[in-house]
C-alpha cells in the first residue's frame, strides 16, 4: 500500500511528487482504443492521467446503472494502474467538460422546482443515491488500498457558480462517509470572487486556466495554506460551437512557455491530453447571448488529434517535460490506421412520418409536455395535433420551447424556429388549414452545460403551442430518443422535403478509422452499425465525423443518416483524413 499525502508539496509515500497529469476521459473514446491513449500519455512524461466521471453516463434512468465498454470506469483505472500512471478522478455530480447536462442526468429536470448544485434536499438525496453504486467501486482504487487513485475532486469550478458552501462540505462529507480516504481538491477560475466562492477547509483548491501561469499560481498562493501549487486544467486549446467560423487552435509557442512555468513552480493537468468525441447527443452548450451548441468533435486542439494522432504539440511538451523528470521508453502495442473507403451510393431511405409508430409509441397529452416529463432525455421529439379548431394559420409560437423546431402542415415545411426564435411570434400565413395535421419536431441541440441556465433545460415543449392567439390543445406526443433504429421499415414511403432516415452499405476488408463526409446534406445524426457517432451540421466548422475501427466489421457495414431538413446529396463518403474547419 501507498501513501500520498498534501503538505508543502505532494508527496508519495515521504518522496516528493511532482504531478504530471493529462486529461483523457474514458467516456469520449472507445474502450479498444484506451491503452493506446494511455501508452502516449506515458511515452510523453506524464506520470498521471486524469478524468471526469459523467453521472449521466452511469445512472442514465433513474436507479439504473451502467458501468460496462465505454462506461467501464474501474476498467479504465485499472489499465492505468497496469500501465505506471496514477490517477487523479473527477467524479463530482457536474463535470462541466462541454458535456451534455454538464454531466447530470436529464431526469433530474422532470421534478417540479429541481435545484441544482446546492443544498436543496431532493437534489442531495439523489447524489446520495448515485454515490451508494458508485463510490463502492472508486474504494479499492484509492492509493491507500494498493490503487493508483491518489486525488479526487469534490465539485467542479463552484465558485464559478454559487456560494453554498454548506453544499460543498456536504458533498466532502458522503465521500468521507464512503470511504474516501486520498486528499481532496477543488479547482475554480484563479480570482479572487471564484476561490472565495468554491474553497472550504481541509480540501486544497486548484486553479483552472490556460495562461498567465504565473500571475495566476500568485492568487492561488493566498488559498493553499502553504500547499503546493496546481493548475488542474491547464487548457492548451478550446472546443468548436456549430457556426463559428473555423476550428479553435492556441498560440503553441504560448503553450508551451506556460507549461513549462508550472512544472518550474507547481504542478499541472494538461486539459485536454486527448479530447475526442460527443458520440451519440452526448455534446453540451453554452448560453450567454445565444444558444451555441458544441460540435461532436471534442479535438479542442490537444496534445492528441481527436483520433489519437501524436502532434507537435506533443513532441514540444514532451521537450518540456524532460527537464523534470526521466522519461520512460515506452514501446506502443497498436498501430492504428486510417483508411478511405470511398464514396457510398444511397441504397434505401424513408420519411420520418411513414415511420413514427414504427419506432416510438405516442403519449396523448391535451397539452404539451417536456422531454423529461416523458421519461426521454435526448433526441428528438414530434408533437402532432389536428387542426380542426382553425381555419387559417397566422401566427404560432411556442411557450417555454428548447431548442430548435421543424414544424411542418400537412406534412409540408411551414418554418424552422431557433433559440430566440422560439420565444417570438412567428407570423406566416398558412390559408386552409381546417382538418389538416400539424407536426412539431423539437430536437434537443444539447443540454447548457454551464452557468445558471443550467436548471432552464428542459427540452421539447414544456408549456405550450399558441396559435392565432389561443393555446392549441390535444396533442399526440412520440419521444423519438432514436434508440431503436433496427426497427425502421425502409419498405415504406419516402417524401422529398421531409425528414427521413437513409441507408448505406460498404464492405470493409480491414477495419480501419475512417470520416465520414457530409458535403451536400443539411443537419441532423449519424448511425454506424446501430451505433450513433453524433451530430452533423452544414454550417460546421465540423465537416466529417470521426468513425473509430472498432465500430466497423469485416464485410458488410450500414450507416443510417438521419437528416431532418429535406435537404440531401445521392451520396455520402468515407474519408482518411478529418476535416474540422
Amino acid at each position: 500500500m501507498s501513501r500520498f499525502e498534501i503538505k508543502d508539496t505532494f508527496y508519495l509515500d515521504g518522496n516528493h511528487f511532482k504531478v504530471i497529469s493529462g486529461s483523457f476521459h474514458y467516456f469520449r473514446t472507445v474502450p479498444e482504443y484506451w491503452q493506446d491513449r494511455l501508452e502516449k500519455l506515458l511515452a510523453m512524461g506524464c506520470n498521471t492521467v486524469e478524468t471526469y466521471i459523467p453521472w449521466n453516463v452511469h445512472e442514465p434512468q433513474k436507479g439504473r446503472f451502467e458501468f460496462d465498454g465505454m462506461k467501464d470506469i474501474t476498467g479504465f483505472v485499472r489499465l492505468a494502474q497496469k500501465l505506471g500512471l496514477y490517477v487523479i478522478l473527477r467524479p463530482s455530480p457536474y463535470i462541466c467538460a462541454e458535456w451534455e447536462f454538464g454531466g447530470l442526468p436529464a431526469w433530474l429536470l422532470a421534478e417540479d422546482g429541481m435545484r441544482l448544485r446546492v443544498n436543496y434536499p431532493p437534489y442531495m438525496k439523489h447524489i446520495r443515491e448515485y454515490y451508494n453504486v458508485l463510490l463502492p467501486k472508486l474504494v479499492p482504487l484509492l492509493v491507500d488500498n494498493g490503487g493508483p487513485v491518489i486525488m479526487m475532486q469534490i465539485e467542479n469550478e463552484y465558485g464559478y457558480f454559487a456560494t453554498d458552501t454548506s453544499y460543498l462540505k456536504a458533498m466532502k462529507d458522503i465521500m468521507v462517509e464512503h470511504g474516501i480516504t486520498v486528499p481532496f481538491i477543488t479547482s475554480d477560475g484563479p480570482y479572487r470572487e471564484s476561490m472565495n466562492a468554491g474553497c472550504i477547509d481541509g480540501v486544497l483548491p486548484t486553479g483552472n486556466f490556460g495562461s498567465k501561469t504565473e500571475e495566476r499560481f500568485e492568487i492561488l498562493k493566498d488559498y493553499t495554506n502553504g500547499g503546493p501549487l496546481m493548475c488542474a486544467e491547464f487548457w492548451v486549446g478550446w472546443f468548436d460551437h456549430w457556426g463559428n467560423g473555423g476550428h479553435m487552435k492556441s498560440d503553441l509557442e504560448e503553450n508551451v512557455r506556460d507549461f513549462d512555468k508550472m512544472l518550474e513552480l507547481g504542478n499541472a493537468n494538461i486539459y485536454m491530453f486527448e479530447g475526442g468525441t460527443n458520440f451519440g447527443f452526448m455534446n453540451g452548450s453554452n448560453y450567454y447571448d445565444e444558444l451555441t451548441p458544441d460540435v461532436t468533435s471534442y479535438d479542442y486542439d490537444a496534445v492528441l488529434t481527436e483520433d489519437g494522432r501524436i502532434t507537435e504539440k506533443y513532441l514540444r511538451f514532451k521537450e518540456v517535460i524532460s527537464k523534470y523528470r526521466e522519461i520512460p521508453e515506452v514501446k506502443l502495442s497498436m498501430n492504428i490506421e486510417r483508411r478511405a473507403y470511398g464514396r457510398l451510393e444511397i441504397k434505401d431511405k424513408v420519411s420520418l412520418f411513414s415511420v413514427i409508430d414504427d419506432i416510438s409509441k405516442p403519449v396523448f397529452s391535451v397539452y404539451t409536455q417536456s422531454m423529461e416529463k416523458l421519461g426521454q432525455s435526448y433526441g428528438y421529439i414530434l408533437y402532432r395535433s389536428s387542426l380542426d379548431t382553425e381555419e387559417n394559420i397566422e401566427r404560432i409560437k411556442l411557450w417555454k420551447a428548447n431548442d430548435r423546431a421543424n414544424i411542418f402542415i400537412d406534412e409540408k415545411h411551414y418554418v424552422t424556429l431557433y433559440d430566440r426564435e422560439l420565444l417570438e411570434e412567428c407570423k406566416n400565413t398558412v390559408p386552409d388549414v381546417n382538418g389538416k395535421n400539424i407536426d412539431i419536431l423539437v430536437e434537443n441541440m444539447g443540454r447548457v452545460n454551464f452557468g445558471p441556465y443550467l436548471e432552464l433545460q428542459r427540452k421539447g415543449i414544456d408549456h405550450c403551442v399558441q396559435i392565432n392567439g389561443h393555446m392549441h390543445n390535444n396533442w399526440m406526443q412520440y419521444t423519438l430518443p432514436l434508440d431503436n433504429i433496427e426497427k425502421l421499415d425502409f419498405g415504406k414511403e419516402y417524401k422529398d422535403g421531409t425528414p427521413a432516415f437513409f441507408k448505406f452499405e460498404f464492405d470493409a476488408d480491414e477495419c480501419a478509422d475512417t470520416f465520414l463526409d457530409l458535403e451536400g446534406w443539411g443537419k441532423g445524426c449519424t448511425f454506424v452499425n446501430g451505433f450513433n457517432i453524433g451530430r452533423f451540421w452544414k454550417i460546421g466548422p465540423q465537416k466529417r465525423l470521426y468513425i473509430p475501427a472498432p465500430l466497423l466489421i469485416k464485410g458488410k457495414n450500414e450507416i443510417v443518416v438521419f437528416e431532418t431538413e429535406g435537404e440531401r446529396a445521392e451520396y455520402i463518403s468515407l474519408k482518411d483524413e478529418p476535416e474540422l474547419g
